[in-house]
């Protein structure tokens, strides 16, 4: 009689469904990559980062900002806007990598429980699982998909089953027993000797489906980048037609008699350098011919405008310098151009508004919402609909093709992408303002120390100055003096350049005496009033940051 032993089967653990998951997630996101930028097909991790954004508490979304903002600056990772806007995206890609090692291992550790059977079942079940939160949020919320519905739904749903079965074929292969691996009739040694062999086979099927992985993910990027050089689908608008106003012109205070010092910020920020901060990961497309605004709620009868329609009106424009509340004491969320629109008090005059109505409620197509009080726009002239900055169309992701712009409050009362307005008999709290942001948002006296140019250094009358610059901005109340400390020394008084407008910041210098060594220079400035900035240091949240900002050089 013989005797027949049952051979022992080894099957992966859920380390070795991490590590699948973390290589074909990669790949999956490649794929999407592809299809996003060539065929306008939803990248998922984008829309679900952006999902999530929506849905957290606001103290928690004020903390996720402040830290970015915290490590920007610490780090010196570059301007806050465009850097904050890559680490959302890598995220937005972390996260869904994360979520993906995280059903790998969950799958490979039932499959393993069970004995692996009814793998691909499984695995078809997890992409299933999968898929569905991912086709709801590209339907409800999502921002990357071009795509009809349907045909988004469909690849949706085929990328991601083709995922959880690839998981669950990656399962089956390093399941293994030792006859399987056994080659030219070697027999084994002991356990010790099939771990051993076990542990060969494993690690050299994972290292091939690492590189398959890598190829899908790095082909993928690239088709997705080549197709977005040809056909700009899901990219951003960084140009706009035509000639722009500065290029042609000079800035109503070119003549100012105080110069700015070397190394302080342009006075006109490039469009392309204007900061940019915005609630998702990529700005919405929308395309300007078949644009229109919707008026609506207590007037007459419900209005449409063109863009050529607004237009029409007479063109008012105004120098404006606008900053996030979310920027820090001496931070760059704060930009000055000039801006070019209708007064939203000329517009209302032709809606045949209800008396009734006390508010604007204003929509974005990214689902910012905010509301403007009539009583506001009716008293205030400069409240304006923009199309236009330094004499050209908004840029994609500045809010083409229509934004608002409000004097003295910050840039979380103000919509972008302009989809309708609604005439309302009450004040609803905005976006912002129902996750814990203030519902004025008025603006903070600020002032900050640009540069301290230690190599330009000046001689008048015997003595040798460094100059030290930087800007002064209180919104629209104007700034009337900024001083500036030396070390422990007293409070001196600073030159004011005359700025653009009433609603620009002010370039202000300081020629310091030089004395060699270690020096702190510190700012502050008072609005037009007389107001002093506030000196107590305070975090953005949820007014807006305050304190004085310093900084230390070597002379």
């Amino acid at each position: 009689m013989e005797n027949h032993r049952e051979e022992k089967i080894y099957r992966p653990a859920a380390l070795a469904g991490a590590l699948t998951g973390a290589m074909l997630t990669a790949a999956l996101m490649g794929v999407l990559y592809a299809g996003w930028k060539a065929a306008g097909l939803a990248f998922v991790p984008f829309d679900a980062f952006d999902w999530t954004a929506r849905v957290l508490p606001g103290r928690l979304t004020e903390f996720v900002i402040g830290s970015m903002v915290a490590l920007i600056q610490a780090l010196h990772l570059g301007a806050i806007s465009t850097t904050a806007k890559r680490m959302e995206q890598a995220i937005g890609i972390f996260n869904f990598l994360i979520a993906g090692v995280i059903g790998a291992a969950i799958l490979f550790t039932v499959l393993r429980a069970i004995g692996g059977r009814l793998a691909y079942p499984l695995g078809l079940a997890l992409g299933m699982i999968s898929a569905v939160p991912a086709l709801m949020i590209s339907l409800t919320a999502g921002r990357t998909a071009k795509a009809a519905p349907a045909v988004n739904a469909l690849w949706i749903m085929l990328t991601f089953l083709a995922w959880g079965a690839s998981s669950a074929w990656a399962f089956r292969r390093m399941t293994l027993s030792p006859s399987g691996l056994a080659s030219g009739g070697r027999e084994k040694q002991g356990c010790q000797e099939q771990a051993r062999v076990i542990r060969i086979g494993r690690r050299r099927f994972l290292v091939l489906l690492a590189g398959y992985s890598t190829l899908i993910t790095v082909s993928g990027t690239v088709v997705g980048a080549l197709a977005s050089g040809l056909g700009k689908k899901g990219g951003v608008l960084r140009t706009a037609p035509g000639e722009r106003w500065s290029a042609a012109h000079p800035l109503p205070n070119a003549g100012a008699k105080v110069l700015p010092a070397p190394g302080t910020r342009p006075e006109f920020t490039p469009l392309e350098k204007h900061y940019r901060i915005d609630i998702d990961t990529i700005p919405p497309e929308i395309d300007g011919r078949s644009w229109r605004l919707k008026i609506g709620g207590l007037v007459e009868k419900p209005l449409s405008l063109s863009l050529a329609e607004l237009r029409r009106y007479g063109p008012m424009h105004q120098f404006i310098t606008l900053s996030c509340i979310s920027n820090p004491a001496g931070g760059d969320l704060i930009s000055t151009t000039r801006w070019t629109g209708v007064s939203l008090k000329r517009l209302i005059g032709d809606w045949g508004l209800n008396p009734r109505a006390t508010h604007l409620m204003i929509r974005s197509a990214d689902d910012f919402y905010e509301a403007v009080a009539l009583d506001a726009i009716r008293s205030d002239p400069r409240i304006m609909l923009t199309y236009a900055w330094d004499g050209v169309p908004l840029l994609q992701e500045h809010g083409f093709p229509l934004r608002i712009y409000i004097p003295d409050v910050y840039g979380m009362k103000q919509p972008k992408w302009i989809e309708s307005i609604e005439a309302v008999d009450h004040w609803e709290p905005g976006y912002w303002v129902v996750r814990g942001w203030d519902e004025v948002a008025r603006m903070k006296s600020t002032s900050v120390i640009d540069t301290v140019a230690v190599n330009s250094l000046i001689k008048s009358e015997g003595r040798t100055l460094v100059p030290v610059g930087g800007i002064a901005h209180a919104g629209a109340r104007g700034i009337s003096k900024v001083e500036v400390k030396v070390d422990g020394g007293p409070w001196v008084e600073a030159e004011l350049r005359t700025p653009m407008s009433g609603l620009t910041w002010v370039i202000w210098r300081y020629n310091w005496p030089f004395q060699p060594g270690r020096h702190t220079f510190t700012v502050r400035c008072y609005d037009g009033r007389g107001i002093p900035q506030i000196t107590a240091p305070h975090d953005p949240f949820p007014g807006g940051a305050t304190g004085l900002n310093s900084k230390t050089r070597e002379s």
